[in-house]
């Protein structure tokens, strides 16, 4: 990915509101994405990511904007080398994942007749780099489980890797 910025849009058969809970409420994150989240959805607001009982927190992951059914940014999670090591990434992907700016991701909600439309735009990315790498598969994946879920009420199984 030779860009700053990650950009992927789809429609959902839901409602703003239910998109939203999906977005924020921990019990709905854990299933589909094995995140949950501890914040107050407010902008200026610090974020806890809680993944597999593993808690990463700093000053500098925060809630950017929060306009229930409509909008949700933060910035990405600190990389740790617990977070790392629990994920199975080998140290030199770490490294460079560490080195690299925070970035941050952007929720647009934009109802779409019976449906929403929802673009995810994970910026403030290194061209080239190595999240940027990570995510271009991640993000659709992701997605496509919430998608899943919130039309389905299931969402899809880890794939194998």
């Amino acid at each position: 990915m030779d860009s700053d910025s990650f950009v992927y849009t789809t429609y959902i058969r839901t409602t703003p509101d239910e998109l939203w809970k999906a977005l924020t409420d921990p019990e709905l994150t854990r299933r589909y994405w094995g995140v949950a989240f501890e914040t107050e959805w407010t902008a200026g607001s610090p974020m806890v990511w809680n993944e597999g009982g593993r808690r990463t927190a700093d000053p500098e992951q925060v809630v950017l904007a929060a306009e229930p059914g409509r909008l949700l940014s933060y910035t990405w999670h600190t990389f740790t080398p617990a977070w790392a090591e629990a994920v199975g990434l080998d140290r030199a992907v770490y490294e460079r994942l560490a080195a690299e700016p925070r970035s941050r991701v952007t929720f647009a909600i934009e109802p779409s007749g019976d449906m929403v439309e929802l673009t995810v735009t994970h910026g403030d990315l290194k061209p080239d780099g190595t999240i940027g790498q990570l995510i271009g598969e991640g993000w659709p994946a992701l997605i496509a489980s919430l998608k899943s879920l919130l039309e389905t009420g299931e969402e899809l199984p880890e794939p194998a890797r």
